[in-house]
């Protein structure tokens, strides 16, 4: 009796610690959430009020690709990837939490320990990934930015460009490798891990994360850089179509239904920039 009452005991400080940790995983989440949102907004109206350079064909060049004066290039570089990164969670989190959650469950039925660690571990891995991304964007805007200041005749196309920028966004929305991507977003860490419960697997767990997520995003990121890295009401939008995207039913298509929006907006997009529309 006295061993049944030990194991009973056992089990209820082990639901015990898991309940507090997934509060502290769940406060810790939603604490970053509000201040990465915060500092998102904040960033942007002071982008806002920098105002933005006038180019040739009508648009406009974010001073985000740009150096200030007495700035050297690591400080850009610095500058941007910090506000990529604030910019990231801010909106990334949300569909990333039910994947952290569902881990900490896995981990919890294994009956291992350091639940709430590892899952954070993992949200590192993943937030690793998206700074790697972060980079290849600063350095492909800031070389693209370069061109289009040389070359008044380029920067001339990119209203055009822009809008089949989007249209071929739109498209990538219904292919079968977004769909392939989506779905090892939808389902990680899968329903019964066989995998230790390790730092390790964690880790490679967040990385594999973010990799499946940047290429499921790859067509909403493109459409955030043409509408401007630091336009709101798109990161709001491209937001709201990533958390529908990964929590919506599968069978309602979500994807293909932000998809086609893209199309038609890329399409006017074009039209109207070539005199068209």
């Amino acid at each position: 009796m006295d061993a049944i009452g030990a194991s009973r005991a056992e089990d209820s400080t082990r639901t015990d610690a898991g309940r507090v940790s997934r509060q502290v995983l769940l406060g810790i989440s939603l604490l970053l959430l509000v201040a990465s949102a915060a500092v998102t907004v904040r960033w942007c109206a002071s982008m806002s009020a920098m105002g933005e350079l006038p180019m040739p064909g009508g648009w406009s060049l974010s001073m985000a690709w740009m150096r200030m004066c007495g700035q050297g290039w690591p400080d850009v570089v610095v500058a941007f990837l910090g506000m990529w990164m604030v910019m990231m969670m801010a909106m990334m989190l949300p569909s990333l939490l039910p994947v952290l959650w569902r881990y900490h469950q896995a981990i919890e039925r294994a009956g291992a320990g350091r639940p709430g660690q590892l899952a954070v571990l993992a949200g590192e891995g993943y937030f690793l990934v998206w700074a790697v991304l972060g980079m290849v964007v600063f350095v492909l805007g800031a070389a693209l930015a370069a061109v289009e200041m040389r070359l008044p005749m380029f920067a001339r196309l990119i209203p055009v460009a822009s809008g089949m920028v989007v249209l071929g966004a739109g498209a990538l929305q219904c292919t079968a490798w977004k769909a392939r991507h989506l779905a090892c977003c939808r389902e990680m860490p899968g329903p019964d891990p066989s995998w230790p419960c390790g730092s390790r697997t964690a880790w490679r767990l967040g990385l594999r994360a973010g990799l499946h997520c940047g290429a499921s995003c790859v067509g909403l990121t493109a459409i955030l850089l043409v509408s401007g890295v630091m336009e709101l009401r798109a990161m709001v939008a491209m937001t709201a179509a990533i958390v529908a995207e990964r929590l919506a039913p599968a069978r309602l298509r979500v994807e293909r239904v932000v998809g086609a929006i893209a199309m038609v907006a890329g399409l006017l997009l074009a039209a109207r920039a070539a005199g068209l529309a």
